[in-house]
């Protein structure tokens, strides 16, 4: 039985894969301890793994459909979105935890919800390569 292949789908989740082991390395050298509950599925750090993720979708849809197709205007809206979100209300959402996790004194609510501007351009490029990297077409 031959599994067909689907280029874009693997770009995208080896972006993310990708992005999140990296962040999982530069967090253990800062940190200088290995915590992989808090790196490998959680959301925010260095560098965006959604944005990777989305801008990897991105340029697999444009090397297989072409510049000029709605699928990657499409894919390219949404991926602009989710990284807006991940600068704009995410990040926000974190820095609201933050002051209330001061205010009562409690770490409960997580602050580590978004990204910086150069976490989510890191993310976005690393996405790009990958897309270039994964080969095309596989199957």
């Amino acid at each position: 039985m031959n599994i067909p292949l689907n280029y874009a789908l693997i770009c995208a989740i080896t972006g993310w894969v990708v992005a999140q082991i990296l962040k999982t390395v530069i967090t253990s050298i800062r940190d200088k301890k290995l915590d992989l509950r808090r790196t490998i599925l959680s959301s925010g750090g260095f560098p965006s793994a959604h944005s990777a993720a989305v801008c990897a979708l991105a340029t697999a849809i444009a090397r297989s459909e072409g510049l000029k197709s709605p699928l990657f205007a499409a894919v390219t809206i949404f991926a602009l979105l989710v990284m807006y979100d991940a600068i704009g209300v995410r990040w926000a959402a974190g820095q609201h935890a933050k002051v209330l996790n001061h205010l009562t004194h409690k770490n409960t609510l997580k602050e580590k919800l978004g990204h910086t501007p150069f976490e989510v351009i890191a993310g976005a490029a690393l996405g790009i390569v990958i897309a270039f990297v994964v080969p095309y077409p596989l199957g």
